[in-house]
C-alpha cells in the first residue's frame, strides 16, 4: 500500500479537491510546500549546512516553476538540533538567503523549534497568470524531460557506500530550468517536476489523464527510477516541436523527447520509497 496516496485520499476535500499537483492554485497565486528532513532526505555528513539550506529552498521552488508560477514569498519552519551553535545557524541562513536573492523571493516568516534532528519545511507562495497542471495531456501528445537523468541515484548510491561525490552534483544542488520552462509554457499541456523518478511521475500522469505511453526507446531502470532529479517532465502537441527545440537551443537546455501519449495505462516498475 502506498501510504502517501492513502493519506492524501483521506484528507482531500471531495467538493473542492485542491490536492494532486505540485502546488495549489488559488486565484493568481500558487502555494507549494515540501519537507526536507535529516536522515530521510539527507545526512549531516553528506552536505554542509549551507548546502542543506540551499537544496531545501530549490526543491520547493522547483514545484512552483513546474506550475508556471514565479516565486514571490517563502515561509520557513525549521527544527534546530540543540547541539547547533550560532555559527551553524548562520550557515543555514546564508543558504536560505542566497537562493532567496537569486530568485527574488522575500522570506516573510515561519517557525522554529528545538529538536534532536534538523528538519526543514518551506512554503513557497508564487504568482501565475497561466498555471500548468498535471492534467491536460491529449492523445498523441509528446512527452519530454529536461536535462539528463540518473545522476542523483548514482551519487546517492556512492554516498551510501562511503564514497565522495562532486560538489557540482545535482544531488547536492538541483539545476532548475526556470528560464526555459517559462518560455515554453504557452505550448505545454501538462507538467510536473521529477522528484520521485521519471517512472513514478509517468504513473501519476497516467492515472490523472487516463492515458498510457508509447516509448520511442527503452529507458534503463537506473535512469527511470532515479529520484530527486528536479528536472521537468512535460507534454505538448507535436505541432509545437520546432518551437520548443528552438527555445531549448537558445536557453542551452538539453531535452529528451522519449514517448507519446496513447490509450491505456502505465504502472511504475520502481520500488516505492514513500513510507
Amino acid at each position: 500500500m502506498n501510504k502517501e496516496d492513502y493519506f492524501i485520499k483521506h484528507i482531500s476535500c471531495k467538493k473542492d479537491n485542491f490536492i494532486g499537483d505540485d502546488g495549489v492554485v488559488i486565484g493568481n497565486y500558487v502555494y507549494s510546500m515540501d519537507a526536507f528532513c535529516q536522515d530521510v532526505h539527507f545526512k549531516l555528513e553528506w552536505l554542509s549546512l549551507k548546502q542543506i539550506a540551499i537544496k531545501s529552498m530549490l526543491v520547493n521552488i522547483s514545484d512552483a516553476i513546474a506550475m508556471n508560477s514565479k516565486p514571490k514569498y517563502a515561509l520557513i519552519s525549521i527544527s534546530i538540533p540543540k547541539s547547533f551553535g550560532k555559527k551553524d545557524i548562520k550557515n543555514l541562513t546564508k543558504g536560505f538567503k542566497k537562493v532567496a536573492k537569486k530568485f527574488k523571493i522575500k522570506i516573510i516568516g515561519g517557525d522554529t523549534i528545538a529538536s534532536d534532528k534538523l528538519d526543514i519545511s518551506i512554503t513557497i507562495i508564487s504568482k501565475t497568470k497561466n498555471p500548468i497542471f498535471r492534467k491536460g495531456i491529449k492523445s498523441d501528445d509528446l512527452l519530454c524531460y529536461t536535462g539528463s537523468l540518473g545522476e542523483s541515484k548514482r551519487d546517492l548510491d556512492r554516498l551510501f557506500s562511503g564514497k565522495s561525490i562532486s560538489k557540482k552534483s545535482k544531488f547536492i544542488e538541483p539545476k532548475l530550468k526556470d528560464k526555459f520552462f517559462y518560455k515554453i509554457s504557452p505550448y505545454i499541456n501538462a507538467a510536473l517536476d521529477i522528484s520521485d523518478g521519471l517512472f513514478f511521475e509517468l504513473e501519476r500522469l497516467s492515472k490523472i489523464n487516463n492515458i498510457g505511453f508509447e516509448f520511442f526507446h527503452k529507458i534503463p531502470k537506473n535512469i527511470g527510477c532515479s529520484g530527486e532529479e528536479y528536472e521537468i517532465l512535460f507534454a505538448f502537441d507535436k505541432r509545437y516541436l520546432d518551437k520548443i527545440k528552438k527555445i531549448a537551443k537558445k536557453t542551452l537546455t538539453p531535452i529528451t523527447i522519449f514517448a507519446k501519449a496513447t490509450k491505456g495505462t502505465y504502472m511504475c516498475e520502481c520500488k516505492h520509497h514513500h513510507f
